[in-house]
């Protein structure tokens, strides 16, 4: 089981409307080391004459509970863990140097945010003394230190976003209830927690610890921008989102992007098709442009489920009204209807009955 929550401090929330719907899903690869282990890995870059090390940190291993310690003594950072850390994965890295400095990653502040979300189970001076303890213990200096004086700058950033939340946090819900975010506010509050993590941070520590999560508050702050352009044809509007996209540097979050991106387009043309009655030949060959082929063909299958219970939704509902509609006793009637279900619908389907049923009356009143 993964564990990769924020910390209790309460990160920002940048973006309060997403107007593309579709589901993004970021994995994070990590190296199964061993927890105990305290051994260095090297590895050569391809485009680099240095040597990089990555402690072996046990990031991705299942963490196991040692005897309890006193709460002011750790050696490994990992002795009497708090519930809501046991049984799961450590998420993070610390990578070194040939010279064993300290080389800033994501990773480092995704082990920071695993050991912090147990703040309120374990109380503030606790997980400090437990972070210190484990990076010195898997850590050679000077990497040691320097890593525990960036995660001390990590929290005492992080304790003072909230005031920046305060400053726009209505703001922002206030110009989404309108209909519409408040780009400008939006585009401060950036620059504000810009400026905040340069006092904090060097530029290095930001670009790796923020800098993805950055490219998508952009991604997503452009989209919303084209979106809420009213001078702009649909078709002008998906011409500058693809333009938007082809102009972004190559990397894991552009690929990320352009999946989210596709998604986004698969959905809207599929939509679009089907309201004008496309086959599923003509289904089938969109589908394997944007996703390709072993997608597309498992779209059509679920058209093909889709399109089974509808017949045998439509089914139900008939027969259903033909008994509500004959005057019989209600309980008698319940009965026959809830054979009726059992006989057209497994158990899954059945759960989705009144809400699709829902569904169904309120797309005929959008569509009279």
């Amino acid at each position: 089981m993964s564990n990769n929550r924020r910390p209790a401090y309460a990160t920002i929330a940048i973006i309060a409307v997403v107007i593309i719907a579709t589901a993004a899903v970021i994995l994070w690869f990590k190296p199964s080391n061993d927890v105990n282990s305290a051994s260095i890995k090297s590895s050569v870059s391809n485009n680099e004459s240095s040597e990089s090390v990555t402690t072996e940190l046990a990031a991705g291993q299942v963490v196991k509970s040692t005897t309890p310690p006193s709460q002011s003594q750790f050696v490994t950072g990992l002795e009497n863990l708090p519930r809501s850390l046991k049984g799961t994965q450590i998420d993070g890295e610390i990578i070194i140097d040939e010279n064993k400095q300290l080389v800033v990653t994501e990773g480092l502040r995704r082990l920071f945010d695993y050991f912090l979300s147990a703040l309120g189970e374990e109380e503030e001076a606790i997980i400090f003394a437990r972070v210190e303890s484990y990076i010195r213990h898997h850590t050679p200096e000077p990497a040691a230190s320097q890593a525990v004086t960036i995660f001390n700058q990590y929290v005492a950033y992080l304790k003072a976003l909230p005031e920046i939340e305060k400053r726009y946090g209505n703001l922002q819900l206030q110009a989404t209830k309108s209909g519409e975010l408040d780009l400008n506010a939006v585009g401060q509050q950036k620059q504000d927690i810009a400026n905040l993590r340069q006092q904090y941070f060097d530029k290095p520590t930001i670009t790796a610890f923020f800098g993805a999560e950055d490219d998508y508050d952009n991604y997503s702050i452009e989209m919303v921008r084209i979106d809420q352009n009213k001078q702009m044809s649909d078709a002008q509007k998906q011409a500058a989102r693809q333009d938007y996209i082809s102009r972004l540097p190559e990397n894991a979050t552009k690929s990320n992007i352009m999946q989210q991106a596709n998604i986004s387009e698969l959905m809207t043309r599929t939509e679009q098709m089907k309201a004008r009655g496309a086959t599923p030949e003509e289904l089938y060959n969109m589908r394997r442009e944007l996703v390709g082929a072993p997608a597309a063909e498992r779209l059509a299958q679920v058209d093909q489920e889709d399109a089974n219970f509808d017949q045998r939704f439509t089914q139900y509902e008939t027969q259903k009204n033909r008994l509500l509609s004959q005057g019989v006793d209600a309980a008698q009637a319940q009965i026959q209807i809830n054979q009726l279900e059992q006989q057209l619908f497994n158990d899954t389907e059945r759960k989705r009955l009144d809400g699709y049923g829902a569904l169904q009356r309120q797309q005929a009143m959008n569509n009279p």
